[in-house]
């Protein structure tokens, strides 16, 4: 009798990987399929965090409701609030001031910066670099301070507001940063030495995840993501908001598309940040930093201690708001994560009618599926890395 030919049956095993999980960077569950220690398909499951933000935004007048965008990207409180405020100000044809405008794109620079640096630091010790987490943390507080000594707020800033912003800058700010750029380009070196042609790194980052430009088109991805399959669209050049048509800096992209490329991308954003913010510095305009509108814009705080009809303005803007006349507007700026952008509806009262965010994290989040699928279970991990996506944002 001739021997009958076995064929080993082939099993897979599903893994539940998160909401607890560290390296999921938040909230997030992940359900492996895994055929041994390959992933075979992987489905994101989201809402843990679910809060309700953009309804809570509707219920709050319009000045207020700034303090909530804060909580979306909680890395990059100044990027939501401007966002947020562009929406706004096109319903209300507002017209800030070049000083308003230039404060405004050297907080959401430094912004950018701590953000990218908490990326980096977090996605290097997702894949066992420790002293990398150090260095950036050590950097990024140092513009937290930069924040906190122009408004009193480190994480949820709501510095910028509709028309303008909170406060000018304090009188000593202009040599203070001027010190923390100074000292940048040295610190970025430093990173690069640790990791940049480091065995352990270009292992695990040299094409994995490989994200090509047309899917990544297709599915929506934005930033640095997006940038590092090789697409130069950055909505700071293609649609200019805020002035930064005046400023001259270089789109970095990738070749490959791969987790390397991610990080070559963000590492070149951060010096072009720091590119930006020395030339917003050195043309820091004199003059007004809100807009000529004292319907919307509260009057000077001396104004208010000696002006009666200062004061009751003062009082009106802050328990009641102010009206927005009747239509819709989309605004959309470029996060450290991609397009973000808020869609508003004014009904003609003094709380939107409608609030609606439109978050890179999430539409980055969607190709996940399709970039681990044939990778390894630990490539898994360095993969959500590089896509840098916050929960807080994706849930809302």
């Amino acid at each position: 009798m001739a021997e009958q030919a076995t064929v080993a049956a082939t099993e897979t095993m599903t893994l539940n990987m998160g909401p607890q999980h560290p390296s999921t960077h938040g909230v997030l569950r992940l359900v492996l399929e895994l055929d041994g220690e390959t992933v075979v398909k992987a489905v994101p499951h989201i809402g843990f965090l679910h809060t309700g933000m953009e309804k809570t935004m509707e219920n709050e007048p319009y000045q207020q409701a700034i303090t909530i965008t804060d909580r979306f990207d909680y890395l990059s409180g100044m990027n939501n609030n401007l966002a947020y405020c562009l929406a706004v100000e096109k319903l209300l044809d507002l017209e800030i001031p070049p000083r308003g405008q230039a404060i405004r794109v050297i907080m959401c620079e430094l912004q950018r910066i701590a953000s990218h640096l908490v990326w980096l630091g977090s996605h290097a010790m997702d894949i066992g670099a420790m002293s990398v987490f150090l260095y950036c943390f050590r950097e990024r507080e140092a513009i937290m301070n930069l924040f906190e000594h122009v408004c009193g707020a480190r994480l949820t800033p709501a510095y910028i507001r509709i028309g303008g912003v909170a406060m000018d800058l304090p009188s000593d700010f202009d040599e203070r940063l001027a010190q923390f750029l100074g000292i940048m380009p040295a610190r970025f070196d430093e990173y690069e030495a640790l990791l940049t042609a480091n065995e352990i790194w270009l292992n695990r980052t040299v094409g994995i995840g490989v994200l090509k430009a047309a899917d990544a088109i297709r599915r929506g991805v934005t930033g640095p993501v997006l940038r590092a399959a090789g697409m130069p669209h950055d909505l700071r050049r293609v649609h200019p908001y805020s002035g930064y048509e005046q400023y001259e800096f270089d789109i970095p992209i990738g070749r490959n598309g791969d987790i390397y490329d991610r990080y070559q991308v963000r590492m070149a954003e951060m010096r072009q940040s720091v590119r930006i913010l020395e030339q917003a510095l050195e043309n820091l305009p004199d003059g007004e930093v809100d807009a000529d509108n004292p319907k919307v814009v509260l009057p000077p705080k001396e104004q208010v201690f000696t002006d009666m009809e200062a004061l009751i303005h003062h009082f009106i803007l802050v328990t009641r708001g102010f009206p927005v006349p009747p239509g819709e507007a989309y605004a959309a700026i470029e996060s450290p994560k991609g397009e973000l952008g808020f869609y508003v509806v004014a009904d003609g009262s003094e709380k939107p009618y409608r609030v609606r965010v439109r978050p890179p994290s999430f539409h980055n989040l969607e190709v996940l599926p399709f970039i681990v699928a044939g990778q390894m279970v630990a490539d898994t991990v360095a993969i959500i890395g590089s896509l840098d996506i916050v929960l807080g944002e994706i849930d809302r």
